[in-house]
């Protein structure tokens, strides 16, 4: 037979009629095992899980070859939170097949009451029973229970007339709350019920939470302190100091609301019902990087991040701030707060004074960074150097001179002038005047110099000595005698000093002769007064006796003048 030879035509109708009935008996028993395996499972409970939650149902996964579809408004609490998530496992009753295919679910596994004695035996024990939305109406909804039921608008679990429309045709789970058998009236609440679900599902939850997990969440809204966090039904506080290691100031810094982030859990309180999460606590601990690399000693560079009153906080790594206290700031001891020299964001340098890594606390140096200036005070300034600067602040005792930046220098009230005695040096001192003064004195342990004015006043002795040659005779009264040296006043203020040189061995050629007599000694020392000189027995001299004296030599710096006793 030549297959692509015209065939008569009743022949083709009578195949196309064949086909025609083949077919229709494979769609009608496909029709018919549909409906067989759906009235099969119908009623049959279930294990699922939820794979995906849309706008107006859940899809579960149920272990078939179809998934199965449960109504959200069902899950659904009334504050409106869905009280499934994907992955959730479930229990749901399979209540018919839609004709796409899926199976139709529920979650309530209780019975329908079959007549008014059941209806009565739920509503005294308070019973969960099933029922069936069939119509909205005024004021609420109504509900098959085995009688027609009243359910209150306010108490479907319904947000709005939207969410009670979803309702229609599906079953709910809820409870008697009034029976009139005389009057068939009954009323039932289902928001009872959904909040006892969802309060359970929200203690199962809370149970399943363990400290140390690593969990995903949805970042639900910022506050001042943190931010509060849904972890699947569950709120945990996000607080800002465990967001980052460095130092945040807002919340939004680092999260956002809506943002899903990974959290781990710090702390459940169970008594409480809260739970404390950290976000930073998923990364390394700078400080554990801080103890390698930060020394005592080390020059340091941070950022300003905080001024307080007794110090400044340099960020050197993000989460480790190093302090540079209030004393350790300058030199100059005028400086009586951070602000007076730094600012906030500013990069400074620092030394590092201690490290300490159970209290993690980093001790700072600003001022030894820079260097003590007393170190070049001590060489540039030695005793007798003569400074001419301002004058900073009086006190009742003296006044204080700025000799370098951070260094000042006392004049007390006595060296203020020779000319008269002050009760105050504001008597002739003034904050700003710039005035001449000598250094008399450098204490280093003390840090402390020390300053006269009147000692570059001209003396009696300047004028003496700029006034006088040496090789001068003059007459001079004996003050003191002292061994082998006579002090001599030349005048007010002006002393001089007579070294007798010869008396060492006169007295000595007296120790060595012995035998000598007293005549002969008598003539000796009358010779040497007629003949005067600088071996002048000291006995000659007499304290209080007037004499002529010759300069022998003048020192104008050290104001020292030596003397001999003229014939």
């Amino acid at each position: 037979m030549n297959p692509f030879a015209p065939q008569d035509p009743v022949e083709n109708d009578q195949a196309g009629s064949n086909q025609e009935e083949s077919f229709g008996d494979i769609l009608s028993q496909f029709e018919q095992d549909q409906h067989r395996a759906s009235s099969e499972a119908a009623g049959e409970s279930v294990n699922g899980t939820v794979v995906s939650i849309g706008e107006d149902a859940v899809l579960i996964d149920i272990g078939r070859k179809s998934e199965g579809a449960l109504a959200l408004a069902t899950v659904t609490a009334p504050d409106g939170s869905c009280m499934v998530k994907p992955g959730d496992q479930v229990s749901v009753t399979i209540t018919g097949r839609h004709p796409e295919g899926f199976y139709l679910l529920s979650k309530v596994h209780v019975a329908v009451p079959k007549d008014w004695s059941g209806l009565q035996q739920a509503f005294n024990d308070r019973a969960i029973i099933t029922g069936t939305v069939t119509e909205v109406v005024k004021g609420g909804l109504r509900v098959d229970v085995g009688a027609k039921a009243f359910m209150p608008a306010s108490r479907s679990g319904a947000r709005d007339v939207a969410e009670m429309e979803k309702l229609v045709g599906t079953q709910i789970e809820c409870r008697i709350t009034k029976l009139d058998t005389e009057k068939e009236d009954v009323v039932v609440d289902r928001r009872a019920v959904l909040e006892e679900l969802a309060a359970k599902a929200k203690e199962e939850r809370f149970s399943a939470i363990q400290e140390g997990t690593v969990m995903t969440a949805t970042v639900r809204s910022l506050t001042d302190f943190g931010a509060f966090c849904d972890l699947g039904g569950i709120d945990g506080l996000l607080h800002i100091s465990d967001m980052a290691w460095q130092r945040v100031t807002k919340p939004d810094e680092i999260v956002k609301s809506g943002q899903q982030i990974q959290v781990k859990v710090l702390k459940v309180q169970t008594e409480k019902k809260k739970i404390s999460l950290g976000l930073k606590q998923l990364t390394k601990d700078p400080w554990s990087v801080a103890v390698e690399t930060i020394h005592v000693g080390d020059r340091v560079k941070g950022k300003v991040v905080r001024l307080a009153d007794f110090g400044a906080f340099i960020e050197l790594l993000p989460g480790v701030d190093g302090l540079i206290h209030v004393t350790a700031l300058s030199w100059d001891k005028r400086v009586r707060k951070p602000a007076d020299i730094l600012k906030v964001d500013e990069y400074v340098e620092a030394v590092v004074l201690g490290v300490n890594p159970a209290d993690k606390k980093i001790s700072l140096s600003l001022k030894q960074a820079i260097g003590d200036p007393w170190e070049e005070v001590v060489r540039q300034y030695p005793v007798g150097a003569v400074v001419e600067k301002p004058v900073t602040s009086l006190a009742n005792f003296g006044a204080f001179v700025e000799v370098e930046n951070g260094i000042e220098g006392m004049i007390h009230i006595g060296d203020i002038t020779r000319e008269k005695r002050l009760q105050h040096p504001k008597e002739v001192l003034a904050v700003g005047q710039t005035v001449k003064a000598q250094v008399t004195e450098v204490d280093n342990e003390r840090r402390r110099l020390r300053l006269s004015m009147k000692a570059l006043e001209p003396t009696s002795a300047d004028t003496f000595i700029a006034e006088t040659e040496v090789g001068a005779v003059v007459s001079g009264r004996v003050v003191r005698l002292r061994g082998d040296r006579v002090e001599v006043e030349l005048g007010e203020g002006v002393h001089a000093m007579c070294r007798l040189s010869g008396a060492g061995s006169s007295d000595a050629g007296a120790k060595a002769g012995g035998a000598a007599d007293l005549s002969s000694l008598s003539a000796m020392l009358a010779a040497k007064w007629k003949s005067g000189g600088p071996s002048m027995d000291p006995n000659a001299l007499r304290e209080g006796q007037v004499r002529r004296f010759k300069i022998v030599a003048m020192d104008p710096n050290s104001k020292k003048i030596d003397v001999a006793v003229e014939n």
